[in-house]
């Protein structure tokens, strides 16, 4: 069995209206998830995660690593795929979509987010972040 492993962040930032998270459409699948990737040789999970974010997004993140979700699954037969997620706080940067990955991007409202999000894992990672965070 081939192992992977992926790194991303729930993201949040602050705006009048309250606290909203950003979620991307993935061109992978078109599903509506967390900026996320695969990890790079000798790369940290933190590395991971924020080169990802920047690539994904165009924006920087601060993290916070006392939180971090894990999902694992299978994206096709003979592999499994570890997915680790932080919490992160937008820092910074320009949105820019990366083309040839996101075809979409949002922030939302936490409770939009649980309805926009695609898969039933991704919305565990969102329910175990808004009980780390408090939103």
């Amino acid at each position: 069995m081939k192992k992977e492993v992926s790194c991303g962040a729930v993201i949040a930032r602050m705006t009048d209206a309250g606290r909203e998270i950003l979620l991307i459409r993935h061109a992978n699948g078109g599903h509506w998830a967390f900026p996320k990737g695969h990890v790079e040789a000798n790369e940290t999970e933190v590395e991971t995660a924020l080169r990802e974010i920047r690539e994904e997004t165009g924006l920087s993140v601060t993290l916070d690593t006392g939180f971090r979700a894990v999902v694992t699954y299978s994206p096709k037969p003979g592999v499994m795929k570890d997915v680790i997620y932080f919490a992160a706080e937008l820092a910074g940067g320009d949105e820019k979509m990366q083309a040839e990955e996101v075809t979409g991007m949002r922030w939302v409202s936490p409770d939009a987010a649980v309805a926009l999000i695609t898969y039933e894992n991704d919305r565990n990672v969102l329910t175990q972040y808004r009980k780390y965070t408090g939103i």
